[in-house]
């Protein structure tokens, strides 16, 4: 059983934590600078706190989860030694970690929100290591908190962030627009979220490509057209619906007649 040291006291620490607990147990520890904080957090994960400024317990892996801007600070100001020392960046790369000898990533794909502890049991963790004593010890840990781990190079991880953020945070804003559209009109903005819901359920269940639908899938101009005609109000809005729809048209065959705004 690795023995890990957990660096940070936000989201991400706050669900690594509690899955490392679950599954293999090995939690030596939660550092952080802000004392206070790192002892709420461990009282909560039943270990020990200490402050990044103090002695460190003996640890097999040193998982920084703090923000990506944090990230260099915090690893030069650990001492190096015979610990793995990995953050927990999509996009960031492993010098960051500089100058601790065994470095690497574990990543969970996936929104980590306030809240109850997440199951992370089938969420993508992806892993990254520039020795194999790192990639080993991270995919030991990887594999004790997911059936779904993957070990990615530093130009995967980025297609993959960006990937994650044109799917997930895009729409969630497209989302939030949408609603201030209906609020501003006086019309109830959480009457959109159960379909929103149900698609993601949907995409689950058959993939993406099946679970589209609407005027542009179908190849409705007539539709799109009213559509546009609603949200002259809102010209940055507009522009996305119809770049979007451009593409969808065309990648299902509909003619777009050429035009981003159709």
């Amino acid at each position: 059983m690795s023995r890990t040291l957990l660096i940070g006291t936000g989201r991400a620490a706050f669900h690594l934590g509690h899955a490392i607990q679950r599954g293999d147990g090995g939690l030596v520890g939660i550092a952080g600078r802000n004392i206070e904080h790192a002892r709420e957090l461990a009282s909560e994960l039943d270990t020990t706190a200490f402050h990044l400024n103090e002695a460190l317990p003996d640890a097999d892996l040193i998982l920084i989860a703090v923000s990506d801007d944090a990230i260099s600070d915090v690893a030069m100001n650990i001492p190096a030694g015979d610990a793995v020392v990995a953050h927990t960046s999509g996009a960031g790369d492993l010098d960051k970690l500089l100058p601790h000898p065994d470095r690497g990533v574990l990543w969970p794909i996936i929104a980590l929100s306030p809240g109850e502890p997440m199951d992370l049991s089938r969420v993508p963790l992806v892993i990254d290591g520039n020795s194999e004593h790192a990639r080993t010890t991270l995919m030991e840990l990887a594999s004790s908190l997911s059936v779904r781990v993957n070990a990615l190079d530093h130009q995967q991880r980025e297609l993959v962030h960006a990937a994650a953020a044109i799917s997930l945070n895009l729409p969630t804003y497209l989302l939030a627009r949408s609603q201030q559209l209906l609020q501003d009109k006086g019309i109830d903005p959480d009457i959109l979220v159960p379909a929103f819901v149900a698609m993601a359920r949907r995409v689950e269940a058959i993939g993406a490509l099946e679970a589209l639908t609407g005027p542009a899938r179908r190849g409705d101009l007539g539709t799109i057209h009213h559509h546009l005609d609603r949200l002259t109000d809102d010209p940055e809005l507009r522009a996305a619906y119809a770049r979007l729809s451009s593409m969808i048209l065309r990648a299902h065959g509909h003619s777009d007649h050429g035009h981003t705004d159709l």
